[in-house]
């Protein structure tokens, strides 16, 4: 039938798809080409809204679409026969088809048309249909699966085919396992076997070799050697048989010649015996005893004969018997074995015949064997090939897995990074946030403090802690700090620290609060001291040890220098390897060198003598390393940084472990173990020490890496280039090989710079040069760019190529490298992720130190092809070598210049004369230095210290170079360290006419020349930490003074606020006015009604009032002269006395540290400058100065207890400021004389300051002529005593001088290197030169003493400004306090004026209010409220209550149209419930009910007036109406339709309210409370729009719908349950009630089956 419908199909009506009868059940299932075949019989319209895919929406779109047609043709389909044809399943399609074939072929006779048949059906039948088809659409829906559920099954269901198929081979493999188990065991059984019948059969053989005396012919041996065994055996056997047999027959013959011989003795026996008797006898007398004795001896000779002869002959019989048994044995013997070995020989050719046969069968069997085994290998060869296939596929299935879980990991790992950074910059936002509230709060509380005028210098601290990230508000007390202080008070303390370091930079750079005011700007003094300056420095650099510099080559290299970084997989090598190929450079990774190390140390590599030269940087780099570790050692004892990275003890540690393991091996061992170790090659030895790390489990160290990788690169020549691949990995490692590259150390230059700026407060100008920044280990840092998933996927591509490549057959070898490699393949997948977050840990770091000096960082992005990736780092390699070029040859040009510049000024320059020669004590100074200056690298020459530098720099050159050297005659310093000053002879000489030159340069100046004198050695040790001491007493002493000052505003505004806020709540203290007010107006409201309109009671009100209102007034004015006293009592505390007086301290306490600051440099310049002149420091003896300080306590203190001075404050009373009547014009309105004690007290504090500022000046002033005095009174001594001295040799050595020229040049020569001669007793000549060398003794000494007093005019300037800004500002400071005070006096009385002017005027309010009420004769029912200035009437209490609302009567529902009520309603159904409780009552019974209530004295109260008129007909009529097809009304029903109206439910109304009813259903019984049902409601609430009627008297309109949804639960409830139960499915299918009768039917089936189908 298949065929005939698929030949229908395909040329008849020729469907758009060929039709087969096996795709036939297919083709049809999305019914797509039943809709086709239908259009093409113009049945289908809507042809066009099918579609062709498999979908389950367009199979469902097909069918429903199909239905109406199908059912117009009567064909027999529904929701099932759709869901099989859609399933598949078998014949469902074929049976449709052919029913619609034949319906097709009679409408083809019939010739009607699709739309001609519809128009021929009835109008009900198509709605019908509608219906159906709807339904069915529905039905279908439900029965067709979604198409996800849909692919989730087909997923599911390959995913399960895929589990069987898996279990299927597992279990496939596990019988194969069982099967080969159960095979060896079944081979072993059957060995087992085998041998135990061999050695059974060989036993049985033995045996039957035993029993047996046949000789068995043996079988043929397979083999000549078995062969020769068997002939040997049966050789042997015939031997014994042969040997047997010839015993035998010797024992017979000696058998028969013992009996010959016996019988012959025998006889010979008898004749000796008679013989030797007869001779006995004959010889010895015949006695009787000797004839008895003969007789027996015959007798016994006899008898024995007769004995021998018996036992002869039983032997002979028995030999004779034997041997014929013998010979008969042997017969029978012989004849069986005769007869055996024929037998045998048959068996045996019997036997031939049948081993002939099994060698054929086994030869047969052994062909099949072998084909099978062939078979079988053949099998098993393609079984591995197609497991190793199929194990391939596995295994790649395996790593893309592996790779998406890689993926996922990188991802979690991505997103935890991403979190961590969020939530870093979270806690970072919120912590700005809490410092911006903080902030904000802090300002907010101080500008209620400060009435909104918040100090400018509270704002800028709390702006300075806010930017700094310091918190506002205080954390932790640290008054009292313990041992060991918590985290907060460490915050603090450093808080604390912070703001004291900013007052103290705007107390010294006198800006913020210290700035200047305008009168002293013009007189400004330096702002530093460079004479002072010069002297601190020469003292630190004489203190310090002298430092190594490292020299840089002469000649720059041309070679590149660099290193490539990224990520793992980025492609690092590939690119190196490539530049390798096209630049002659050297590449160099970490990896490959540490193998090379660990291989040179087993390889016992040792040094040659060709390695010294390439040793010697090595060593270099060692000295370079070890001098910065000393460096910085001294560095951090100095500053007390932290300490040095732990990475660089490493080298330490390492050879501390070697020498801890080599010192167990005995003394000797230890000698040669040492020797052959100092003997191998640097690499050796560090591969040793990472080789001994790595055994441990420990990774190597920075140090030990950077180590070997500078080794390496000491290995390569100076004009080759290199490259590192990969390295350095993190910050510490990058450091430690700039370090070691390049000698210099960024910490340790920051270090340095902080260490020249020790001296804070004098800077000498001369010394302030820049550091250049120290040169780059590279000259260039490449970054291949990659993200982490190309990473990724290039690692996976790589692994995914190795497992392509893999071929089935390999060697061992290949086996074993294959192995290694996937093994380091599966490490580094394991790696990936770690090294991944290793480098974008490190990254950030590294990426700001290749940045931030000299941007030398390249990036690339490296997600490109190879070929492009190798192109752009081949470009960027070449245009760093141009720059490299570049600026070698701007170098070299740089130097050229430089020589051409000074081989241009040397022939110019004059010739200098030659130095002096050295003193002895400067040569003792210089030489060690030099030796100590001496570096210990080969070619190098040894370089001057740093101290002889810097001193022949400033004491030759100055500051305005060689012009200004030259001009002065001082070129340089001599070897002796004296400065020439005077000009020499030959210039003296030749300038005869001195031109007016300019004038001497100032000391301090740019132009002036320092003194420069040697000093002696314990001078700068003694003078460098005084001034130590003097700058940290001086800035500790300054930072808390401005630390005392700035806490002391902060305690100011705090109390200023409090005594406003303390007055304010005095002013508002409780009074009695209000008891006086409530009591008047209860005596008011309590006065007859028949008095209220009496004009004597009037008057009598009035007087009452007035007398209240004077006794309110009374209380105001007591209240005004108690907070006047208050006021009074405020200004008269001494807290402002003792604010000023604390003030002023910490003003005379800044001056005190000024002073101090300066009696301190004096003696430190003192002694410094008598140091110079070779002098003894004098003792000062003196005091130092005081600044006194305000006594605040009254009690009498002795002076001799006290250290510091004090001085009595004068405060002037109350009465001496009333009695001035003029004073300063403080205040700018009236004068109060309240506040002139005030005025009074400053005039007096401000005195005090002025005397003290004076007293302090003076003092400097007069330290200052001390010490000019003294200089004055040195220098005339000295000069009296050189004229004693020098007057009488004058004469003669001016006379010598011409006539004896050789004698001074000996005299000179021997002069040389001697100190001045020392007062003698007799006179002694001198020379020209000797009066010379005196003359530029006493200009030194006029400079020096020229250089020293400057230096004290220069401090007694600076020390004197700076008081003087003291004394200002401690007078501002007074004055603003007072000014804060005065003005918050002044608001406490405007306050106590304002309050009193309102308590006065909230009276006269109250008195109005009242007078109107007795006016108006009416009581005051709301009370009276006067609360200190407020006057207002409460509202809210009533001393009088309201008479009481009229009760509303209950609304009444009234007859409407002939509805019932809800009363009637009630009455009605109990009636009903009491007749029949189940529903349903007869027709009859019904009409007969309805009939009574009809009728007057039954119905008035139970149905309405116009019910009462109608007649029996018309109530049976009624009853018809409800009755359908059945005799039985239901009176629920009846109840329900006279109910009306009331909103008739939608279905999908309907079935919310069913949703609802099964919501409040926990149970889900199916009935519900009282209680859930008016919780779930009804699709209708009461009426909301009821209008409540203004007249209290009036009734409420009737809610009927809110009465009537608790009437319907009295309706349909079932009352024999307590509580009563509501089935509410039974009350919602009433409910469900249509007009329509099917619209009806559907609405009941929509709430009986939970669903929703829309008609």
């Amino acid at each position: 039938m298949s065929e005939i419908l698929c030949q229908w199909l395909n040329q008849e009506v020729k469907v758009s798809q060929t039709v087969s009868p096996k795709s036939f059940a297919k083709a049809f299932s999305s019914g797509y080409l039943i809709g086709e075949v239908l259009h093409k019989f113009e049945l289908q319209d809507d042809f066009s809204k099918f579609t062709e895919s498999r979908v389950s929406s367009s199979k469902l779109n097909n069918f429903s679409r199909l239905e109406p047609t199908l059912h117009l043709l009567g064909v027999q389909f529904d929701q099932n026969v759709a869901h099989n044809i859609i399933t598949e399943k078998p014949g469902a399609a074929t049976k449709l088809l052919y029913q619609l074939y034949t319906v097709l072929q009679k409408k083809r006779k019939s010739g009607l048309t699709g739309l001609e048949m519809q128009t021929m059906q009835p109008l009900t039948n198509i709605r019908l249909q509608n219906m159906k088809s709807e339904a069915f659409r529905d039905r279908l829906r439900n029965l067709i699966p979604r198409q996800t559920d849909f692919n989730l099954m087909r997923v599911t269901h390959r995913f399960q085919e895929k589990y069987k198929h898996m279990k299927e081979d597992f279990v496939q493999m596990h019988f194969e396992k069982l099967e080969n188990f159960q095979k060896l065991k079944e081979e072993q059984r059957c060995f087992n076997i085998e041998k135990q019948r061999l050695s059974r059969r060989r036993q049985n053989e033995i045996m039957a070799k035993i029993q047996a005396a046949i000789i068995q012919i043996p079988k043929p041996a397979s083999n000549r050697t078995l062969k020769a065994l068997e002939a040997q055996k049966m050789m042997k056997k015939k031997k014994e048989a042969e040997d047997v047999a010839n015993e035998i027959k010797k024992f017979e013959a000696l058998i028969k010649k013992d009996l010959q011989a016996k019988e012959s003795a025998s006889k010979t026996s008898l004749d000796t015996a008679g013989q030797t008797t007869a001779d006995l006898l004959n010889t010895y007398s015949d006695d009787d005893y000797i004839k008895k004795i003969q007789k027996r001896l015959e007798e016994d000779a006899f008898a024995r004969e007769q004995r021998e002869k018996r036992r002869r002959r039983l032997l002979m019989d028995q030999l004779i018997a034997h041997e014929a048994q013998e010979e008969a044995y042997r017969e029978e013997q012989l004849i069986n074995r005769l007869m055996r070995q024929s037998q045998q020989e048959r068996r045996i050719a019997v036997q031939l015949m049948h081993v002939r046969h099994e060698k054929e069968v086994l030869w047969q069997n052994r062909i099949f064997r072998e084909k099978q085994y062939e078979e079988r290998r053949l099998k098993d060869f393609q079984d591995a090939l197609d497991r190793e296939a199929a194990l391939a596929k596995l295994a790649k299935i395996d790593f893309e897995e592996q790779a998406l879980r890689e993926k996922e990991v990188h991802e979690q790992i991505a997103v935890e990074r991403a979190q961590a950074r969020y939530q870093k910059h979270y806690s970072m936002c919120a912590e700005i946030l809490d410092q911006i509230l903080d902030l904000s709060t802090k300002v907010a509380d101080y500008r209620m403090l400060t009435n909104n005028l918040i100090p400018h210098k509270l704002m800028r601290d709390w702006k300075e802690l806010f930017f700094n990230g310091k918190p506002i508000y205080d954390q932790a007390s640290i008054k009292h700090l313990s041992a060991k202080p918590s985290v907060e008070q460490l915050i603090e303390l450093e808080k604390r620290d912070f703001l004291d370091s900013n007052d103290y930079d705007d107390y010294k750079n006198m800006v913020g609060e210290w700035a200047l005011p305008e009168e002293m700007v013009d007189s400004l003094p330096p702002s530093n001291n460079c004479i002072l300056g010069h002297v601190i420095r020469r003292l630190v650099e004489k203190s310090l040890p002298p430092q190594v510099e490292s020299a840089e080559p002469e000649l720059p290299s041309f070679a590149i220098k660099g290193c490539l970084l990224g990520k793992t997989f980025s492609g690092k090598t590939t690119a190196v390897k490539f530049l390798q190929k096209d630049f002659p450079i050297q590449i160099l990774s970490i990896d490959t060198l540490v193998q090379e190390a660990i291989q040179a140390f087993h390889d016992n590599e040792k040094i040659t003598e060709a390695l010294p030269i390439q040793k010697e940087p090595e060593e270099k780099a060692s000295l370079v390393l070890q001098e910065k570790a000393k460096e910085s050692q001294d560095l951090q004892n100095v500053f007390s940084a932290a300490p040095f990275p732990l990475e660089t003890l490493t080298e330490t540690e390492d050879k501390t472990m070697l020498s801890a393991e080599t010192n167990k091996t005995p003394k000797s061992e230890e000698v040669k173990s040492s020797d052959s170790f100092s003997e191998l090659t640097v690499r050796a030895q560090l591969g040793a020490k990472s080789e001994q790390l790595l055994k441990k489990g420990k990774s190597i160290s920075d140090m030990l890496l950077v180590s070997i990788m500078v080794n390496a690169i000491n290995q390569i020549a100076l004009d080759q280039g290199w490259v590192l691949d990969g390295f350095p990995m993190t910050l510490n490692q990058a450091k430690l090989l700039e370090e070691a590259l390049t000698g210099y150390d960024r910490n340790l230059i920051e270090l340095e710079e902080k260490k020249k700026q020790i001296s804070t407060l004098a800077v000498d100008p001369t010394a302030s040069k820049e550091v250049p920044p120290p040169p780059s280990a590279f000259d260039f840092v490449m970054l291949l760019d990659i993200s982490d998933n190309s990473s990724l996927d290039r690692m996976n591509d790589i692994m995914a190529e190795a497992l392509s490549s893999e071929t089935p057959r390999e060697d061992i070898n290949q086996r074993v490298a294959a192995n290694q490699d996937m093994d380091e393949d599966q490490n580094l997948r394991d790696q990936i992720h770690h090294r991944i977050v290793g480098f974008l840990d490190n990254w950030p770091l590294l990426e700001q130190w290749y940045t931030e000096p000299e941007n030398i960082l390249i990036k690339i992005n490296a997600e490109v092809d190879k070929e492009s990736l190798c192109q752009k780092v081949k470009e960027m390699f070449m245009t760093e070598i141009m720059k490299k070029e570049n600026k070698v040859k701007k170098k070299l040009e740089e130097k050229e210049a430089e020589k051409k510049e000074v081989s241009l000024t040397e022939p110019s320059s004059p010739a200098a004369p030659p130095p002096p020669p050295p003193e002895p004590e400067r040569e003792k100074e210089i030489h060690p230095q030099q030796e100590r200056s001496k570096t210990p690298a080969k070619g190098k020459p040894p370089s001057e210290s740093p101290h002889g530098k810097q001193e022949s720099s400033q004491e030759g050159k100055g500051k305005k170079g060689e012009a200004s050297l030259k001009r002065k005659g001082s070129k340089g310093k001599s070897a002796g360290g004296k400065v020439p000053v005077k000009k020499s002879p030959a210039e003296s000489t030749n300038t005869s006419p001195t031109p007016v030159g300019p004038p001497p340069p100032k000391p301090g100046s740019e132009e002036w020349v320092y003194v420069d004198e040697p000093i002696a050695e314990e001078i700068p040790s003694f003078l460098v930490p005084y001034w130590e001491l003097i700058e940290s007493s001086y800035i500790d002493s300054i930072k808390k003074v401005l630390r005392h000052l700035r806490e002391d505003q902060h305690t100011v505004l705090a109390y200023l606020y409090d005594i406003r806020t303390g007055f304010q709540q005095f002013l508002r203290r409780p009074d009695h006015k209000q008891n006086f007010v409530s009591q008047w107006q209860t005596d008011f409201n309590s006065l007859p009604d028949d008095l209220w309109d009496d004009e004597e009671t009037k008057a009598e009100l009035h007087q009452r009032l007035n007398d209240l209102r004077d006794r309110l007034w009374d209380i105001c004015d007591a209240q005004k002269e108690e907070a006047e006293q208050e006021r009074l009592d405020i200004i008269n505390e001494s807290w402002l006395q003792d604010s000023m007086g604390i003030t002023m301290n910490h003003f005379f306490s800044l001056m005190q540290a000024e002073l101090n600051r300066f009696q301190d440099t004096k003696r430190l310049l003192q002694d410094y400058y008598r140091g110079m002149e070779c002098k003894i420091p004098t003792d000062d003896n003196k005091k130092f100065t005081r600044v006194p300080l305000v006594q605040l306590c009254t009690k009498d203190v002795l002076e001799c207890q006290l250290r510091i001075p004090l001085v009595p404050r004068i405060s002037i009373s109350l009465d001496l400021a009333m009695s001035k009547s003029k004073s300063r014009a403080l205040l700018k309105d009236k004068i109060d004389y309240t506040l002139e004690n005030v005025e009074l007290n400053f005039e007096a504090d401000e005195k005090l300051v002025i005397d003290t500022w004076q007293q302090a000046s003076s003092a400097i002033s007069h330290m200052v002529t001390a010490e000019i005095h003294q200089r004055l009174m040195e220098e005339e001594k000295e000069n009296q005593s050189a004229d004693a001295k020098d007057k009488s040799p004058q004469m003669s050595a001016n006379k010598k001088v011409k006539n004896e020229p050789p004698k001074k040049k000996k005299e000179d020569k021997k002069a040389k290197g001697k100190s001045p001669p020392t007062a003698e007793a007799s006179p002694v000549i001198l020379t020209v030169e000797e009066m010379a060398e005196m003359e530029k003794r006493n200009k030194l000494r006029l400079k020096i003493k020229e250089e020293h007093l400057a230096a004290l005019q220069f401090e007694e300037i600076a020390t004197q400004f700076r008081l003087e800004l003291i004394k200002t500002k401690a007078l501002a400071f007074l004055e603003e306090l007072v000014l804060k005070a005065v003005d918050v006096y002044k608001l406490m009385e405007k306050w106590l004026g304002e309050r009193y002017l309102k308590e006065m005027a909230s009276v006269e309010k109250l008195t109005e209010v009242a007078r109107y009420h007795i006016e108006t004769s009416t009581k005051i029912q709301n009370e009276l409220y006067l609360n200190q200035e407020d006057f207002f009437i409460n509202g809210d209490v009533k001393v009088f209550p309201d008479p009481p609302p009229p009760i509303r009567p209950p609304p009444v529902e009234k007859e409407e149209n002939g509805t019932l009520t809800i009363e009637q309603l009630d009455n009605l159904r109990e009636q009903f419930l009491e007749i029949a409780p189940k529903g349903i009552i007869g027709n009859k019974a019904f009409a007969d009910i309805l009939l009574d209530l009809v009728t007057l004295n039954l119905g008035t109260n139970n149905i309405p007036s116009s019910w009462m008129h109608l007649t029996q007909a018309e109530l049976q009529e009624l009853t018809s109406l409800l009755v359908v097809n059945s005799e039985f009304v239901d009176w629920r029903k009846f109840l329900l339709v006279t109910s009306l109206p009331w909103p008739i439910p939608l279905e999908e109304e309907l079935l919310k309210t069913l949703q609802r009813f099964k919501a409040v259903d926990d149970e889900q019984l199916g009935t519900v409370t009282f209680k859930q049902y008016m919780q779930a409601g009804l699709w209708f609430k009461g009426d909301e729009d009821v209008k409540i009627p203004e007249n209290p008297l009036e009734p409420l309109p009737f809610n009927r719908q809110e009465h009537l949804i608790e009437f319907f639960f009295r309706l349909f409830a079932d009352y024999e349950k307590n509580p009563p139960q509501l089935d509410y499915t039974q009350m919602l299918l009433y409910f469900a009630c249509h007009p329509d009768a099917v619209e009806g039917v559907y609405r009941a089936l929509s709430v009986a089956i939970w669903g929703l189908m829309s008609s």
